[in-house]
């Protein structure tokens, strides 16, 4: 089936919103700029997507793909972790996006939380006998600090770790979250 018109610039739309977020945040972004990017008339961007906040809780819809963890031995859950959000990290924009734009604006801030606790937390629930929720906090501020360090801020020494060093380094702190006794 061919791909409608409406279809590529739906797609162009988001593209552009994404990079446009991600570059300037979402106080910054605007609908013209947005919509120069994608080289597109700016009342296309409202019909297509009505106003800024809605654009905005578009483009930064994120699925985690979270791995399934029932068969990773205990012991490597951190290191499984570590290195699948790595790997999203760097395969799509649209993370670095929002937590850029989360520093700044509330709506993203609670886009990041809902992402976290809409995904992350129920795949430990799977897991976990106790304190889930308090274990995928912890296994959150892991994962946003390393982008946030890595990523946005590119603080040298992390920035340039290699993935097997990122994941030796982090992965026990991440099992520890995940299989310790609670304190």
């Amino acid at each position: 089936m061919a791909e409608r018109k409406s279809d590529r610039t739906r797609a162009a739309i988001l593209a552009a919103a994404r990079e446009r977020f991600g570059a300037d945040g979402y106080e910054r972004a605007t609908i013209r700029a947005i919509a120069a990017d994608a080289a597109i008339d700016p009342a296309m961007v409202i019909r297509y997507y009505g106003t800024k906040e809605k654009l905005f809780a578009a483009a930064a819809e994120f699925d985690l793909r979270l791995p399934d963890l029932r068969d990773v031995p205990r012991d490597q859950l951190g290191e499984e972790l570590i290195r699948h959000f790595l790997t999203r990290w760097e395969g799509d924009d649209t993370l670095r996006a929002l937590l850029r734009a989360a520093m700044t604006h509330e709506t993203a801030a609670d886009r990041m939380r809902q992402l976290f606790t809409d995904q992350l937390a129920p795949t430990l629930r799977e897991l976990l006998v106790d304190a889930p929720d308090v274990r995928a906090g912890l296994v959150a501020s892991q994962a946003l600090g390393l982008a946030l360090v890595r990523y946005i801020l590119q603080v040298p020494p992390v920035a340039g770790l290699s993935h097997d060093d990122a994941v030796a380094w982090l992965g026990p702190t991440l099992t520890r979250y995940l299989t310790a006794p609670l304190p």
